[in-house]
């Protein structure tokens, strides 16, 4: 790729974007760009773990707060708050979800509800102020051995590292492998074999194998 090319290409994405890319390739505007390639490979790869680790995440607090509803109220759909456990925001978050479940006209289920509850809304039901109430009373067996504040700080970093992707910020100087490892370790809480199979599937070591050398010999200085 030419000069022009290059040029062309910080143009469009803006040199804003792009500074953070020049400056770990000591201003080298070509090395940047490839060093902007791999952050998008490494992104996809980390964030396709992330959506998996989600969907696990989910399911498993749905089932348990499911069957802690129904013991407790008699009620198993447990976002509807039978014992006035939520807080406002879960509450809008949750008449939210409901809505988008039911879009085009379709019957509401507690599946697709779930399913428009972001990573943001699990993990705050995860937060200091549901200790006494969804923890104590539930959640703490998806998490064997784990006290609740490492399981919140656990997903809380996650969270952000997935929010940081999703509007396509540098990925390439963050803590990536612990990122990784958090990810896997969370999984392994959950269930062991989902774990191994993520894990199995998971790209993220491989292309930490592949950073530039740029990036990599300007890091040595």
């Amino acid at each position: 790729m030419g000069d022009a090319d290059l040029a062309t290409l910080e143009r469009r994405w803006s040199p804003e974007r792009l500074t953070p890319y020049r400056a770990a390739c000591g201003g080298d505007l070509a090395a940047a760009v490839a060093l902007y390639e791999w952050n998008a490979q490494l992104s996809a790869a980390l964030g396709t773990t992330l959506g998996h680790l989600e969907i696990l995440l989910r399911n498993a607090l749905h089932e348990e707060l499911t069957s802690w509803s129904q013991r407790r109220y008699a009620e198993p759909l447990w976002y509807l708050d039978p014992g006035s456990v939520l807080t406002d925001e879960a509450h809008r978050d949750i008449a939210k979800a409901r809505v988008r479940a039911t879009r085009d006209g379709r019957q509401e289920t507690p599946g697709r509800v779930v399913a428009e509850l972001n990573l943001g809304f699990w993990r705050f039901l995860l937060a200091t102020r549901y200790d006494a109430t969804l923890w104590r009373g539930c959640l703490y067996r998806r998490f064997p051995g784990q006290r609740r504040r490492a399981v919140h700080a656990a997903v809380g970093r996650l969270h952000e590292a997935r929010n940081r992707m999703a509007h396509h910020e540098p990925m390439f100087n963050r803590p990536v492998t612990d990122l990784h490892a958090t990810a896997i370790q969370v999984a392994g809480w959950l269930c062991p074999v989902t774990r191994d199979w993520i894990a199995d599937r998971c790209g993220v070591l491989a292309l930490l194998a592949t950073k530039p050398r740029s990036v990599l010999a300007q890091s040595r200085r």
